[in-house]
């Protein structure tokens, strides 16, 4: 009998969700956490998770789910960038957990969308563009914006709206992985003007 051959992806795949699903049942310590969010994230994300700039997101309010996987394939290689590979990689499972619970714990700064872009926006995020085959982005990423925790959604509500942009665009080039493709494929159906306006919309949720 012929037996189902498993993709090279999967042991890198299991090497990230296996030890987060483990780590996830500790109790992590937000003291801690902060702790390491002054040392170790605030010259680039601010000591309270805001960040002064677009050059990084902000973290404040996000997830603590999506900040442990985040690190994790920063961590390992699956998501590139030197300096957060660099970072990721002097920090323990449960240093990790604390630093993520100290950051969602924050409250993000507001935003602010920008008017010309407001009504594309809204309606991407809202109903998608069924034409183009893009569902809405509330369906994963809640109707504010807020993520969905279980599942390791991203908060997207107050985001630096150039930060989006940069995102859905390394999403759209096979840059950045997503789980099953899900925001490869999204984003290469979008256009550069498509992006800038439900990234602004995003920019302004609360």
């Amino acid at each position: 009998m012929n037996r189902p051959r498993l993709s090279a992806a999967v042991p890198a795949l299991l090497l990230l969700v296996v030890p987060l699903t483990l780590r996830l049942a500790r109790a992590a310590s937000p003291a801690a956490g902060a702790a390491l969010a002054t040392s170790v994230c605030s010259a680039c994300h601010g000591p309270d998770g805001n960040s002064l700039t677009s050059a990084f997101p902000k973290l404040a309010g996000q997830g603590q789910a999506y900040i442990v996987m985040a690190l994790h394939e920063f961590k390992h290689g699956v998501r590139k960038n030197a300096i957060m590979q660099a970072m990721a990689s002097t920090l323990t499972p449960d240093e990790m957990q604390d630093v993520a619970a100290y950051f969602s714990a924050q409250k993000t700064t507001p935003g602010f969308a920008r008017k010309r872009y407001v009504a594309l926006g809204r309606r991407i995020y809202q109903g998608g563009l069924p034409k183009q085959h893009v569902p809405a982005c509330m369906a994963c990423h809640g109707v504010n914006g807020r993520g969905n925790e279980p599942a390791a959604y991203p908060r997207l509500a107050g985001q630096w709206s150039a930060y989006v942009v940069l995102q859905l665009v390394a999403f759209a080039h096979n840059r950045r992985p997503s789980p099953h493709g899900i925001m490869n494929d999204i984003a290469k159906r979008l256009t550069p003007a498509q992006m800038k306006a439900v990234a602004s919309y995003v920019q302004g949720l609360r």
